[in-house]
């Protein structure tokens, strides 16, 4: 007879449980290891920009700076050759500060270049690239969209993934005139949330210089642009931000955007080396806006908006309404306009007027006024050397504040920055021809972006088949769009003074200083107000397009 069973005592029991918990957590383990690799592989991934060239949307390397004179806000790209660095490092250190130039006082700060001046250089951290969420395989699903930020494979070597704005789509035909998109002949308009997100700054009067005699303000002493010379409106010494009108007959007075010291509207950005400053491209499509408080129930207040010699004019009736014109030599035209609701007396009301893509657009409060221009190749070109001219206009009694002065973005269409094509593909006079399942993508720096203007034959190939053509990106090559910015550069935990200087200092080799240097530089509390969607094209954008398509002519 065998022996009898006997129970397992309490010490082989407990080494079982053990030994199934340990099982059980490896499982979970694998499990949710599959699961982020199948996730990250076909569903969402993180990436980092690595360079500016779809700056001021997403960010690559760059110092945050806050100009010293009026304390506006912007970023400045950085270039790690510039400090003898390979491609696509950060330095550990703080480096001494490139030529900058503030996009809405126009303040200048230089490089020090004397090695004994180094120590009055001003020296500041560099901020990594954004990084950004992509949701991989949606284009196996549904079609891109114009507008849409995508991530692709660069045709010119199919391991590296590229960032671009999406242009044109398949069978299209592309040109670039005076900075805007045509598809087809006729203007391609950028969805609102996209337009938002593309103003770039030209002037904000709530920033005031605090040493205007400085002769660095565009190479000049600084004055402010608003000028009311020969004009009723008044800007008081007290407070310079706001400007006054105090008058009781129809009159209009006009405060007009003008200053040697002033920004221009040449398309140059704060992000790029201003040196290129008084070379780039003109750009007319401008957008003025501000806030107006009225005192009395009769006048009007509006802008002026001039492109190619002629005044585009968007104004509000105070007794309510608003009105769309257009003044050439023949005289004024009222374009549209359209009743509106009482004006509200006695509170500040947003005024925005804007031309862009031939399109006007009066915001007052939550009224809305447009007309459309043209969606073909602009008639109006009459003089097209004309430089734009900013004016606001005004009758009655008026307290203004808030103005601020933006410009469209202007995709170039001409060499620069060292571009090794001298023709650039899509540009004026040479458009471009898509076919079928190739996408045509452009940077929205457009001045520092190689893109598909600029791309040379690519050599490789992806998955054995023969190399695409120059300056499109095949279907097979998209890797999926842009959602978000999850972690936009943080900033540093606040260490005491004497902590901080320590970690300043180099020279160390030693590891654990080394790490704890890093711990100290490291910057993890989150930048949540630069958390964002990346906006791109929508249903109702691809429809308008859908009516221009030669399919449907």
């Amino acid at each position: 007879m065998g022996r009898p069973k006997t129970e397992p005592t309490t010490k082989t029991r407990r080494r079982k449980d053990r030994a199934k918990e340990i099982a059980n957590t490896f499982e979970w383990l694998i499990t949710a290891f599959i699961l982020a690799f199948v996730f990250r592989a076909f569903v969402m991934e993180a990436f980092r920009i690595p360079t500016g060239s779809m700056a001021d949307t997403l960010k690559g390397a760059h110092w945050r700076l806050r100009c010293p004179q009026c304390g506006y806000r912007y970023d400045r790209g950085f270039s790690p050759s510039s400090v003898n660095l390979p491609p696509d490092t950060i330095p550990s250190q703080d480096v001494i500060l490139q030529t900058v130039r503030c996009p809405s006082c126009g303040f200048y700060q230089g490089k020090v270049r004397r090695a004994v001046a180094q120590r009055n250089a001003r020296l500041a951290y560099v901020d990594n690239g954004d990084r950004i969420l992509v949701l991989k395989c949606l284009y196996q699903f549904i079609e891109p969209k114009r507008w849409d930020v995508i991530v692709f494979k660069n045709p010119s070597n199919p391991a590296e993934n590229y960032i671009k704005r999406l242009i044109a789509l398949p069978d299209e035909k592309i040109e670039i005139i005076d900075g805007d998109v045509y598809i087809n002949d006729r203007i391609a308009r950028k969805p609102r949330k996209v337009q938002n997100e593309l103003w770039m700054p030209i002037y904000e009067n709530d920033y005031q210089p605090i040493n205007p005699e400085a002769r660095e303000f565009n190479r000049s002493a600084w004055k402010n642009p608003l000028s009311v010379k020969d004009s009723a409106w008044r800007i008081r010494s007290e407070d310079p931000t706001r400007l006054h009108l105090d008058t009781s007959g129809a009159e209009v007075h006009r405060v007009h955007y003008r200053s040697r010291s002033a920004n221009d509207f040449r398309a140059t950005y704060a992000y790029n080396r201003p040196s290129r400053q008084n070379s780039g491209p003109v750009c007319s499509d401008l957008m003025v806006r501000f806030y107006v408080e009225t005192r009395g129930a009769e006048g009007r207040v509006g802008a002026i908006l001039s492109k190619y010699g002629v005044e585009y004019q968007g104004w509000v009736d105070l007794e309510g309404r608003m009105i769309l014109a257009r003044k050439t030599a023949a005289g004024l035209q009222v374009l549209e306009s359209r009743a509106i609701s009482a004006v509200l007396q006695h509170r500040p009301t947003r005024l925005q007027f804007e031309n862009v893509d031939h399109l006007l657009t009066l915001t007052y409060g939550q009224e809305k006024l447009q007309f459309d221009l043209t969606d073909t190749i602009d008639p109006a070109n009459r003089h097209p050397d004309a430089p734009p001219e900013v004016y606001v206009t005004g009758a009655g009694k008026l307290t203004l504040g808030h103005f601020s002065l933006y410009r469209d973005i202007h995709y170039t269409n001409t060499s620069s920055g060292g571009r090794s094509s001298p023709v650039c593909r899509g540009g004026a006079g040479t458009p471009f021809q898509l076919k079928n399942d190739e996408f045509f993508v452009m940077g929205d720096n457009s001045p520092n972006s190689l893109d598909a203007r600029w791309w040379q034959s690519p050599r490789e190939s992806s998955r054995g088949q023969a190399p695409p053509r120059a300056g499109i990106v095949p279907r097979d090559y998209l890797v999926g769009k842009a959602m978000f910015v999850y972690w936009p550069t943080g900033f540093k935990f606040p260490w005491p003074k004497g902590i901080r200087e320590f970690a300043a200092r180099g020279g160390h080799t030693n590891g654990l200083i080394r790490l704890f240097k890093g711990i100290i530089n490291l910057k993890w509390i989150p930048n949540v107000g630069q958390m964002r969607y990346i906006y791109g094209g929508t249903a109702d954008n691809m429809a308008r397009h859908a009516a221009a398509t030669p399919s449907d002519a």
